[in-house]
């Protein structure tokens, strides 16, 4: 079985990975030399980006 396209942008996914300090991996090796937990951790700053991003727009109505 084949892995479904993203839904996060290259750009996003490369500005997570500077921000969670592990870009030199992504450069060096590309997404598959990265580890299970810093997949993890970009998952969870992502999912934290989205719920603020809600809440900011909810309350603007």
């Amino acid at each position: 079985m084949g892995r479904r396209g993203g839904t996060m942008s290259e750009a996003f996914k490369n500005e997570l990975a500077k921000e969670l300090g592990f870009y030199d991996t992504v450069e060096r090796e590309g997404w598959g030399g990265i580890t299970t937990r810093d997949a993890g951790n970009m998952v969870k700053r992502a999912i934290e980006i989205a719920e603020r991003t809600m809440a900011e727009r909810g309350s603007e109505r």
